[in-house]
């Protein structure tokens, strides 16, 4: 799971941005918080999914793109409706995945990424 570094975060979750994105990254659960990430179907956007469901093994081995986190399901829907109207807004198209991959690849080729070997 690879969080984009300007990921979205909804007015529920304010300044305790980072601290979510540690506690979803080392797997600690949080009741009701919502990670929207590209879709891993490609006739889809995005996915929500639930916190707590990113505990299980299976997500693990996803290189998932997280683009955005709030708390409770409907405010994580107006977010991802958010970011579709903030992506055509700069593009003018409703291609979320390309915007997004460019975007991710142009960060990281200013500073790229570590990932730990354990």
């Amino acid at each position: 799971m690879i969080f984009y570094r300007d990921f979205y975060a909804g007015e529920s979750i304010g300044r305790k941005k980072e601290k979510v994105k540690w506690k979803i990254l080392h797997n600690a659960g949080q009741a009701d918080v919502y990670v929207i990430a590209l879709s891993s179907n490609q006739e889809n956007l995005m996915d929500i999914i639930p916190s707590w469901e990113l505990m299980q093994k299976h997500y693990k081995n996803q290189d998932m793109l997280v683009i955005g986190v709030d708390k409770g399901y409907e405010n994580a829907m107006e977010l991802a409706g958010k970011i579709v109207l903030d992506v055509f807004q700069k593009t003018g198209n409703l291609n979320i995945r390309d915007y997004f991959v460019e975007q991710h690849r142009e960060n990281l080729r200013r500073e790229p990424v570590w990932k730990s070997c354990f």
